[in-house]
C-alpha cells in the first residue's frame, strides 16, 4: 500500500497576480491545474491513496475535486482553514487520514518533475531509510548537505550563511538542491514531537542525529518549481517537448 500527500495550503504569495483569486493548487500551466497535473502523476503511479492539505480558497479546491468526481481516486482532505502548519505540521495534522504503516510519497503541488517515482520508491525499499528525499544538482540559495553514504548532516541558506548542522561530517559532505518530492516510512510519525507549525526540514535535520535520512539523486531531464510568474512562463515553453 502506498499513500501520497499533496502540500497544497500554501498562500502561493510568489505567483501573484495568479493567486489574487484562487489558489496556486488551481493555476494552470498549458490548460491544466497544477493540482491536476499532481494528481495525475500520483494516480499513473498507482497510489492508494491521497491527502491534500488546504488553506488559501480551500474551497475552491474542494470543490474542483468534486465537480471532477477525485478524478477517480480516493482523495483525503486535510483542513488547515484555521491555521497554515507549514510542512512538518502539516504532516502531523494529516496523519490520521493516511492508510495505517504504509508509506507517505510528498509532493509539492507546484513542482513539474519527469521523475520516475517508481525508482524512488524501489530505491526506498532497498536502503531501509526513515526518508528518502528527492535532491538535483543545481543552483540554489538552500542547500542541504549529503556525506558519502547519501546521509543527511546539514542545511545551509547561503544568501544568510545561517547554517544548521546534523552531523559533524557535514563540512565533508556534498551540497545539493531540494526537488521537493520525498518518501518517508509510517514509523516518522512516532517520532515526530514538535508541535503547531513547524517546517519539515527541521524534523528532518533532528531526526538526521539518529536515524537513516538519505538522498535520492534525480537526474531526469526535466524539474521546475512553479513557484513564480515567470518560472511557469518558461515551463509553458518547455512542456511541449514532453508528455506532461
Amino acid at each position: 500500500m502506498l499513500n501520497a500527500m499533496i502540500f497544497a495550503a500554501g498562500l502561493g504569495t510568489r505567483l501573484k497576480p495568479y493567486t489574487n483569486s484562487k489558489p496556486k493548487a488551481l493555476v494552470e500551466l498549458a490548460g491544466k491545474p497544477l493540482l491536476e497535473r499532481a494528481i495525475g502523476k500520483l494516480k499513473d503511479l498507482g497510489v492508494d491513496r491521497i491527502v491534500i492539505n488546504v488553506h488559501h480558497f480551500a474551497d475552491l479546491i474542494e470543490d474542483f475535486l468534486k465537480e471532477n468526481d477525485n478524478f477517480g481516486v480516493d482523495i483525503r482532505i486535510s483542513d488547515e482553514r484555521e491555521k497554515l502548519l507549514d510542512t512538518g505540521g502539516g504532516l502531523k495534522k494529516a496523519k490520521d487520514l493516511f492508510i495505517p504503516n504504509a508509506p507517505v510519497l510528498i509532493y509539492n503541488v507546484d513542482i513539474l518533475s519527469t521523475i520516475d517515482l517508481n525508482e524512488l520508491i524501489e530505491g526506498h525499499q532497498k536502503s531501509e531509510a526513515l526518508v528518502s528525499m528527492v535532491m538535483r544538482k543545481r543552483e540554489s540559495s538552500r542547500y542541504l548537505y549529503f556525506n558519502a553514504n547519501k546521509q543527511l548532516t546539514g542545511w545551509k541558506n547561503c544568501k544568510t550563511g545561517e547554517t544548521k548542522v546534523a552531523r559533524t561530517d557535514m563540512n565533508e559532505s556534498q551540497p545539493m538542491a531540494f526537488s521537493g518530492i520525498h518518501l518517508v516510512d509510517a514509523k516518522l510519525f512516532d517520532l515526530i514531537e514538535e508541535e503547531g507549525k513547524f517546517s519539515i526540514i527541521d524534523l528532518y535535520l533532528r531526526l538526521a542525529k539518529t536515524q537513516k535520512m538519505i538522498a535520492f539523486a534525480d537526474q531526469s531531464d526535466l524539474w521546475f518549481d512553479l513557484g513564480k510568474p515567470e518560472q511557469l512562463q518558461k515551463a509553458e515553453g518547455l512542456i511541449k517537448n514532453y508528455e506532461l
